[in-house]
């Protein structure tokens, strides 16, 4: 049995809906009164994957006024994949999103020996289900499939958390594109470890109290 765990982070402006999408996609609940995040909050989702894989997904939960302190650098590190989220009915939340990911581009990247590089970044259009009240408007795939190309996005998901829309769609795809990297990079992974091991081993070898070699015989 394979074991995974990815470091997720979610991100985005103040009330884009964040905590909302966290809580559906690991406890399938939704509720309109939570409280805005403060700095940052922890979630926690198993996935049997497969047969032989389990993924275990640490979401991070970043408030929306993060980006303007110094603390990014240090919640990001380590992360694998990230999530930007804007509100449909808010128009000013999606001209923060390039901002949330030229943060990420410039405070967090893939391992070496994953290749390096950019970790993949979804985003999701949240709060879809209030267009149909008159709120906001649907978002246009040419329109943003371009935008995602120009800003490095690997896809747009319209969602809502509400009504549990694309939730786990959006996730699984973020998923699958981790998984594919660490794929193709699994020899210089399992290289890594390997060297990383035998550093460990050779380092507690040579913490280890010598034994006397005075004898104790009359």
């Amino acid at each position: 049995m394979r074991e995974y765990l990815y470091k997720i982070l979610v991100v985005g402006d103040l009330g884009t809906g964040k905590t909302s999408i966290i809580r559906r996609y690991v406890h399938n609940i939704f509720s309109t009164n939570y409280k805005s995040t403060i700095g940052v909050d922890f979630a926690l989702k198993v996935i049997q994957w497969e047969n032989d894989l389990i993924v275990r997904l640490q979401l991070w939960d970043i408030a929306g006024q993060e980006r303007f302190g110094n603390m990014t650098r240090v919640y990001y590190k380590e992360a694998l994949g990230a999530i930007v989220v804007y509100d449909v009915t808010r128009p000013q939340t999606f001209e923060g999103v390039t901002k949330w990911k030229n943060d990420l581009d410039t405070k967090v990247a893939l391992p070496e020996a994953w290749g390096g590089g950019k970790i993949p970044v979804i985003l999701i259009a949240n709060k879809s289900d209030l267009i149909q009240e008159g709120h906001g408007q649907h978002v246009n795939p040419t329109e943003m499939e371009q935008f995602c190309n120009e800003n490095g996005f690997i896809k747009c998901f319209e969602a809502s958390a509400k009504d549990n829309t694309n939730i786990e769609e959006a996730a699984r795809y973020l998923v699958s594109s981790i998984l594919k990297i660490e794929e193709e990079n699994a020899d210089k992974i399992s290289l890594l470890q390997q060297q990383q091991e035998t550093v460990r081993l050779d380092k507690d070898r040579q913490q280890q109290p010598q034994q006397s070699s005075n004898s104790n015989c009359c």
